[in-house]
């Protein structure tokens, strides 16, 4: 792929600061270079021993030390036939999330292909390692209501590996794909498994204030030998109700066979709702309720008689110091109904509440 002037994408991302200097000045340039980088401190009042929070906590997982949630640099290629992503990214973040890829593929955020195959309709092909088709929170922390994920978000696909076609309606309003997958959140397949996934993506915005989506994924994640049929669905809708308040509502519901060939299902499902108030521009403040019921640890494995049954709560205030700078300040308790949380004693705890702070910077 070239650039302006003949120049590779790696010698590019060699010239540090430079393009982006160079991309805002010629804004008919196709290529685009960005950036985010997070840092938190965080502290669990469990205090683990292991200086690392619950394993259902995917995203600022570290607990009592000055972190970096995710660091990234991307870049990114569109004309009007053609598109192409490709970020690489650090952080504790990706340690927690791309812990099963080997390799380089570790510190790949994303790294896609695009092409428009309609002249007159906005039908496009992607393929590649996508962002995840499935709930309303992302990696990228400074884009969502509450500085830390959901229980949902968190044990639901990131990221993914395989293709899909997508269309958006002439008017906006309407948005649907449909995608082959290499698993649920996978970039390389596990060993022995020769299922591919499939999901689809529906997306209704009837005016700039609700969002509606419908998300699923169809797959098997384990060995063919193991193979265990998991069918998921995700839906959310989005409301922003005045200039001042905004609510996310979304539930996400799964069931995945109980053994090879069962026609026997566990069952786990999450509902979540978030209230958002922006009394002036530059502050905000969310108030989170959560549930995540997975007694058969499906998803989330506890070894206990109830399995897993938390609610979770949280408040969270925003300053955006600078157009670019948002620091975020998030308390957090997640109650659950076994002992699950270990302390620095190693004794288990029905409680874990945390507190954190971040800076989050975007370029």
């Amino acid at each position: 792929m070239k650039t302006l002037k003949n120049k590779s994408l790696l010698a590019l991302i060699a010239l540090g600061t430079a393009p982006f200097f160079f991309s805002q000045e010629k804004e008919n340039n196709p290529l685009k270079i960005s950036g985010y980088a997070e840092v938190y401190y965080q502290y669990d009042f469990n205090n683990p021993v292991n200086n690392t929070r619950p394993g259902l906590v995917y995203s600022h997982n570290r607990n009592n030390e000055v972190n970096l949630n995710l660091g990234l640099i991307k870049a990114n290629y569109e004309t009007e036939r053609l598109r192409a992503n490709l970020a690489l990214a650090a952080g504790t973040y990706m340690n927690a999330n791309y812990a099963a890829e080997p390799g380089v593929l570790k510190n790949i955020y994303e790294a896609n292909v695009g092409v428009k195959i309609s002249s007159s309709k906005n039908l496009w092909v992607d393929a590649g390692v996508l962002p995840s088709h499935i709930g309303f929170e992302s990696a990228i922390s400074k884009d969502c209501f509450t500085l830390t994920r959901s229980m949902l978000a968190d044990n639901s696909p990131y990221y993914e590996a395989g293709a899909k076609i997508s269309y958006t309606s002439d008017s906006g309003k309407w948005f649907v794909s449909g995608l082959v997958l290499n698993g649920w959140q996978r970039i390389q397949r596990v060993e022995g498994n020769s299922t591919l996934g499939f999901g689809h993506q529906l997306t209704y915005k009837p005016n700039d204030k609700i969002t509606l989506n419908s998300s699923s994924f169809i797959g098997n994640d384990k060995p063919d030998a193991q193979k265990q049929m998991r069918y998921f669905h995700n839906l959310y809708g989005v409301f922003q109700l005045n200039p001042k308040w905004s609510l996310i509502a979304g539930f996400d519901i799964g069931a995945e066979q109980k053994a090879k060939g069962s026609e026997q299902y566990n069952v786990w499902y999450s509902p979540v709702v978030i209230a958002k108030y922006s009394p002036i521009e530059k502050l905000s403040f969310a108030a989170r309720g959560e549930y995540y019921q997975d007694k058969n640890g499906v998803i989330v494995a506890t070894g206990t008689p109830n399995g897993f049954q938390t609610f979770g709560y949280s408040l969270n205030a925003d300053y955006q110091i600078l157009p670019n700078l948002v620091w975020r300040t998030e308390v957090k308790n997640l109650n659950s109904k076994d002992a699950i949380f270990l302390n620095r004693e190693m004794n288990a705890q029905q409680n874990n509440f945390s507190a954190l702070t971040s800076l989050a910077v975007s370029f």
